[in-house]
């Protein structure tokens, strides 16, 4: 039963990661694509844990919040620097 759940939740979040680069490729401004970005990523944390369950390691958890932290890092650094125009002040 776990293998098939996991197959929907890989359709799913693959589904989902087309219609968030279809908004990052096609969004009407910055913000849009910003989101959209953010999206991905949270949508490629998604199949990581996925990947974890299916294997059954640790391992992939792991990986999955440091690309968690990375992501969200990125997303609060390209935010600042569209509002202020610098990063590091």
């Amino acid at each position: 039963m776990i293998p098939i759940a996991c197959a929907i939740a890989v359709a799913a979040t693959c589904v989902a990661m087309l219609l968030s680069l279809y908004r990052l490729l096609r969004g009407p401004d910055v913000v849009d694509r910003i989101l959209a970005l953010d999206t991905l990523v949270i949508n490629a944390i998604a199949l990581v844990v996925i990947a974890g369950i299916v294997y059954a390691t640790r391992m992939y958890f792991e990986v999955a919040l440091l690309f968690a932290m990375v992501g969200f890092l990125s997303t609060v650094a390209l935010c600042k620097y569209l509002l202020r125009g610098n990063i590091i002040e």
